[in-house]
Parts: structure tokens; C-alpha cells; sequence
């Protein structure tokens, strides 16, 4: 898989676990609800499969994250190489800055089941619901959690946790369908700002290589 690949995979007990649980579905509801807008700041640590005889070696990442509803997003990775992602409605674009390259896909056949369907496209639980089976998840980390695992069987993950504070989106844990684990972390997190409409316009750099898939 290329980085691009990589990122866009990476683009969601008893009694007092049953009331934690319960809080991060009441959280997921009220974010899909209220949050129309949001930008943070992110650190990614993506862990490959563990292979027999050697060590699963950890990458770190970080940068910082804008969406709008609806369907709209925008991740500017700045460390350790710079690269864009942006969904602007109807296109999302790929850019990486090391091979000055774009690839763009049509926005409704690259989300689909992944965790950008669940930061940025879905109205409410409903429509949530009908492309993944939720599941609620005892409290850890000091956050509240829940499962989500796509239905559909072409889904490029395999499931994805997401971490609340309260109504605050604060992580992501993703496993995609090699194996693949990618953990995101937020901090600095200011849900429904007003961003400026340019934010979700991507623009190729002069000279840059588009791919369109």
C-alpha cells in the first residue's frame, strides 16, 4: 500500500461498564448531531501487522484536521513529511509533496465505510447505522467508547473505535483489512468554529502530477 493508501485507510460487562458504555453512544449521538464543524490537532501512530521474527515497528505522524458537515475534510499532515487530504463534497484529493503528486477519487466511492463517514458525512445515528453495526464499549483512558464495524464486505477496514470526551471527539483506532492498526489522538479540539469555504478547495501545486482514479 502507498502512504496515501495508508492515511485515507487512515480520510467509527457489569453494571458499571454497561454505564460507560451507554455515555460513549449518548457522546457518539450528540457529536453526529451537534458537531457541525470542527478542527483539531492530530498525532498518528500507525502499527503494520506483526510479522513472525520481527517486531511490528510503529510510525508516528501529526498535523492538524478540519471538517464540515456534510461530507467535507481536511487532514494536513506536517510531521514527518508533508501531504493533504481534502474532501471538498464531491472530490477528495490526495496530496503528497515528496513526489509532488495528486490522486483524486470521486468522494462518494472513496469514503463509503470508513472512520470520514463517521467524522464528517453522517446526519444522525440512523444513517450511521445503516452502513455500520455499533457497539458499545466499557469507559478506558478516561474516554467513552464505541465500535464501529462496517457492513459492507468490501469495507477497507475492519473496524474502528471511537474515543469521546464528553460530546469531543478525542481518538480514533482504526484496523484495517491487512492488519494494519492506526491510532489517532486529539487534542486542541474546538468544535462548529466558522472555516472559511476555501478550506475544503484543494488546488494542485504548479507542476504537480494528477492522478484521477
Amino acid at each position: 500500500m502507498n502512504r496515501s493508501s495508508r492515511l485515507l485507510a487512515a480520510l467509527l460487562l457489569g453494571t458499571a461498564s454497561w454505564a460507560a458504555s451507554a455515555a460513549g453512544m449518548a457522546s457518539l449521538e450528540a457529536f453526529v448531531k451537534n458537531a457541525r464543524s470542527g478542527r483539531a490537532e492530530f498525532t498518528q501512530t500507525v502499527t503494520p501487522p506483526a510479522r513472525e521474527g520481527q517486531p511490528p515497528r510503529a510510525k508516528t505522524s501529526s498535523g492538524t484536521f478540519e471538517f464540515q458537515r456534510p461530507g467535507r475534510f481536511r487532514f494536513d499532515y506536517r510531521k514527518p513529511f508533508a501531504q493533504t487530504i481534502v474532501a471538498d463534497g464531491t472530490t477528495l484529493s490526495l496530496y503528497d509533496a515528496d513526489l509532488n503528486q495528486v490522486t483524486q477519487r470521486a468522494q462518494a466511492q472513496a469514503l463509503g465505510s470508513t472512520p470520514a463517514a463517521i467524522i464528517a458525512s453522517a446526519a444522525d445515528l440512523k444513517a450511521l447505522q445503516a452502513d455500520f453495526t455499533l457497539e458499545e464499549e466499557a469507559a478506558r483512558d478516561g474516554l467513552e467508547w464505541v465500535k464501529a464495524t462496517p457492513k459492507s464486505r468490501d469495507a477497507q477496514l475492519q473496524s474502528v473505535q471511537i474515543g469521546f470526551q464528553g460530546e469531543s471527539l478525542a481518538a480514533l483506532e482504526i484496523l484495517d483489512a491487512f492488519g494494519q492498526r492506526s491510532v489517532l489522538r486529539f487534542t486542541k479540539v474546538e468544535l462548529n468554529p466558522a472555516l472559511p469555504a476555501q478550506t475544503f478547495q484543494f488546488k494542485a501545486p504548479a507542476g504537480a502530477d494528477i492522478i484521477r482514479q
